[in-house]
């Protein structure tokens, strides 16, 4: 099934929304029993994929220390007070072999929820994790070559960065700017049989999905394994990890999809490197903690690089929106990003304004209140976004100017999509203060007509003549956090 352009993609905790579903259903529910009913469902959301985050094979070994960490019980606490160890299930990304955990009903009910997946028009994703395996990984024992490898002396000296197990001292995964994860081993990178095995490891994923989200892929880029691994690591490749592992599966898997977690300002270098999508989290940073102009240089960056950025304001590595953002400015934030070029990610429970982050290691979550009519709003808009206009359509970034007594425009943002007959605008006020500006509107057969502008989400009705709308530009005022999504019609 080919992916469509600026692709809507729906996060499900796999785990948790079994759990639940089982609960419901007073039976145990594995992804091949799940009901007709839920799949219609999660088809009526809007989504044009679902990503099964989570569906791996957990590791044993990773599943025991996560069960012992001082700093994880901790977490877990805070989110699920009355938790027992029975609901630490284990890190989704510590995984034993990339086979779907017998628990959540192995490869044959993968099997059966990607077939009522695609039968209702739903792409399915998985997740991949490029940097390293669960310290029981079959590899440990058979290729231990695939792994950064340690001495004696560093396992003395750094008890927690190595471990010993099979005669080998292997390292522990890690980021550069963290601790190590100590429920991981550290793949070689470097190592081209390592890279041919994590090539036949992705297509034989890409033969149970249509994409796959690549944890911390920017871990993998020659530069940055080098200089987090210096000498230990081997020669340095010519060719990139990703460069050579992508094309080998597109070899066989041409419409397969590869999406990038990646921060550190390097989402062009991957989308260089073969990456469809990768991550904005500039945006979703600036939408927090920078003001309106800061967005708006994010989006005068150039419209391919743009278009293969995925937008969000939650996944299951970030808080909960409802509990980062005020309720209005919550609202304006989804618009944004729902309304931008390229992909947009929304995570199960952030419609239902949930404000629980969960530790992925936990296989339940607490109960909380369903905020309906945010629930709705989010209904409302993943419905309009679907629209021709605002998937196959023409996006442009639209000027605004002030007057000399009122500068408060530069708190405006405002952005059109132009697709045959059909025109919308979309203008934010992304700060706490009351905004007045003139908005210019890209498009050139506004003048000598009157428009009729409907606020999707208000309903209110403006009539504004074109030669107006032309010169000197559509009036805008808006409260603090406020937006307009307006559809233009003659």
């Amino acid at each position: 099934m080919s992916w469509p352009k600026n692709p809507t993609i729906y996060e499900i905790n796999t785990w948790v929304w079994l759990q639940e579903l089982s609960e419901q259903n007073q039976c145990q529910l594995t992804l091949n029993t799940v009901s007709a009913e839920e799949w219609d469902r999660l088809a009526s959301l809007g989504a044009d994929a679902v990503w099964l985050m989570g569906v791996w094979e957990r590791s044993p070994a990773g599943t025991q220390i996560s069960r012992t960490l001082p700093v994880l019980l901790a977490e877990y606490e805070r989110a699920l007070p009355d938790y027992s160890l029975e609901d630490v299930v284990g890190s989704p990304y510590c995984i034993h072999r990339y086979v779907v955990d017998r628990h959540l009903g192995g490869p044959g009910g993968l099997a059966v929820a990607r077939d009522n997946l695609a039968r209702r028009g739903l792409r399915l994703l998985l997740d991949y994790v490029p940097n390293h395996v669960a310290p029981d990984h079959p590899w440990i024992l058979e290729h231990s070559e695939y792994f950064i490898q340690g001495n004696n002396e560093h396992l003395s000296l750094h008890p927690s960065e190595f471990f010993e197990t099979g005669g080998h001292v292997l390292a522990c995964g890690r980021d550069p700017y963290f601790p190590p994860w100590t429920d991981t081993a550290q793949l070689n990178v470097f190592n081209p049989q390592l890279r041919r095995a994590a090539a036949s490891t992705l297509c034989g994923i890409a033969r149970q999905c249509d994409g796959v989200r690549c944890d911390m892929a920017m871990l993998l880029i020659n530069r940055i394994f080098e200089r987090t691994w210096g000498l230990r690591a081997g020669t340095l490749p010519a060719a990139e990890y990703w460069q050579a592992v992508i094309s080998e599966v597109r070899l066989q898997f041409p419409e397969f999809l590869f999406i990038a977690e990646t921060y550190w300002d390097l989402e062009w270098e991957l989308q260089q490197q073969g990456f469809d999508y990768c991550y904005d989290k500039r945006l979703y940073d600036r939408l927090i903690h920078d003001s309106a102009d800061s967005v708006r240089l994010l989006l005068l960056a150039d419209l391919a690089y743009q278009g293969r950025l995925v937008r969000f304001i939650e996944n299951h590595d970030e808080p909960r929106a409802s509990q980062t953002f005020a309720p209005a400015q919550l609202l304006t934030a989804a618009v944004t990003v729902a309304t931008l070029p390229g992909a947009r990610l929304f995570h199960d429970g952030q419609f239902e304004g949930y404000r629980v982050k969960l530790p992925v290691q936990l296989g339940r979550r607490p109960v909380e209140p369903v905020e309906h009519q945010l629930q709705s709003f989010y209904s409302r808009l993943l419905e309009v976004v679907r629209s021709p206009a605002l998937r196959e359509g023409e996006w442009a970034l639209c000027e605004r100017s002030g007057w000399p007594d009122n500068t408060t425009h530069s708190n405006l943002v405002a952005w059109s999509w132009h697709h045959s007959e059909e025109c919308f605008l979309v203008v934010v006020n992304l700060s706490n203060s009351s905004a007045q500006g003139r908005v210019h509107l890209p498009w050139n057969a506004l003048a000598g007509r009157t428009w009729h502008l409907t606020d999707l989400f208000s309903g209110e009705v403006y009539l504004r003549s074109g030669n107006e709308l032309r010169d000197p530009g559509l009036y805008v005022g808006l409260e603090p956090w406020g937006f307009h999504f307006l559809r233009f019609e003659s």
